[in-house]
């Protein structure tokens, strides 16, 4: 059995795109999976080159919100909202 390990296992599905916004105006697209209250999933090009701390934007929902990498996949970010 698969032990859950959210802090917040309840998370809404998604298909929205956002931003990883980092340093002065520098900005990766991603797409937000999933989202809960503690934290969310993004896909992205490649983990490579996304710092550990950043600022998620989802401009349809007016959202800005910090965040720390909890783990890294090939193509997929789990993100923990500071």
């Amino acid at each position: 059995m698969i032990q859950e390990r959210r802090k917040e296992p309840i998370r809404r599905r998604q298909l929205k795109a956002g931003t990883i916004a980092f340093g002065y105006g520098g900005g990766i697209s991603c797409v937000v999976r999933n989202l809960s209250r503690a934290g969310a999933c993004l896909e992205v090009t490649s983990p490579v080159g996304i710092p550990d701390r950043f600022d998620l934007l989802v401009e349809s929902d007016n959202l800005r919100q910090g965040c720390r990498v909890a783990w890294r996949r090939e193509k997929r970010i789990g993100v923990e909202f500071v």
